[in-house]
This record gives C-alpha cells, sequence and structure tokens, in this order.
C-alpha cells in the first residue's frame, strides 16, 4: 500500500489513525532519511493513542517508554547504534510482547537482533510531502493496514 503525504500536518494525522487502530503487540519498523518524518509519524501515534505530553526522539538514549492506559508503547531510534549486541545488553527482546506496541525507527541498524516486523513503514522524501509505502507478510500487519484504509 503506498500513501502520498504532504505536510508534517498530515503525516501526523496519518500516524494518529495508525495509533487508534493498532492492536496490542505490534511491531512496527520506520524507514527513510534523516527529516523523513518518522518521529513526526511517531507523535501522531500516540496522539491516537491518547498521549497528550511532548514526544522527542531517542536518539541518544535508544528508546522512550510510555505507559498509557491499558498498553506500553516503545518507541525506539537505532541510529546511534553502533553495534546490535548492545540491544542485548539493554534486555531489547523484553520490550516485545502482546501487551506493549513496539515502534522502531532505523531498524536496518540492528537486523540482526530484531525479528520480522508486522508493519513496515519506509518513507521517501518527494519534494514537496512524502510516500509512505507500507509493507507486510503477516495476519496482525494486515489487519492494520485494512483498518487504516
Amino acid at each position: 500500500m503506498q500513501i502520498e503525504i504532504s505536510n508534517a500536518e498530515e503525516m501526523e494525522a496519518f500516524g494518529y489513525r495508525l495509533g487508534q487502530n493498532c492492536p496490542l503487540g505490534a511491531k512496527i519498523y520506520l524507514q527513510g532519511d534523516l527529516g523523513a518524518g518518522k518521529t513526526t509519524l511517531v507523535r501522531g501515534f500516540l496522539r491516537g493513542r491518547g498521549y497528550a505530553g511532548k514526544v522527542k526522539s531517542p536518539t541518544y538514549t535508544l528508546i522512550e517508554p510510555y505507559e498509557l492506559a491499558g498498553a506500553d508503547i516503545y518507541h525506539f531510534d537505532l541510529y546511534r547504534l553502533n553495534d546490535a549486541e548492545d540491544l542485548e545488553g539493554m534486555g531489547f527482546r523484553d520490550y516485545f510482547d502482546e501487551n506493549s506496541i513496539a515502534l522502531v525507527e532505523w531498524p536496518e541498524k540492528a537486523e540482526s537482533a530484531l525479528t520480522e516486523p508486522d508493519l513496515k513503514i519506509m518513507i521517501d522524501i518527494l519534494s514537496p510531502g512524502r510516500a509512505l509505502n507500507l509493507q507486510t507478510h503477516k495476519t496482525l500487519g494486515k489487519k492494520i493496514i485494512d483498518s487504516i484504509q
């Protein structure tokens, strides 16, 4: 599925819809160049789940946890990751379970440590706007895509 996004507001609105329709247990990987809008999408996602606070990219901390009513949401930014082995030391796998949602920016930095996502969103920068390419080979990912169409 491909979606064209004109501006940051539309990216956040897409994330909002995604957040409202995303079931627990989902793993969503976000790929795209610097400035493509990955964190903007995550901000919208969290708003769609009822979060009203500040959303920042966890570039230096690798993970930003959000405890929301009925769900733990983990926002990962692996851009600065030097070695996928570093993730094991922080108990990375413990964040992926049926009671949480994981949003992972720059998953390609840790391919050896990650399993296949339920949904992969690749963001291409257009001039102007963005193109989102949504891919999945899993049942949960297909349900997510169907719910936002």
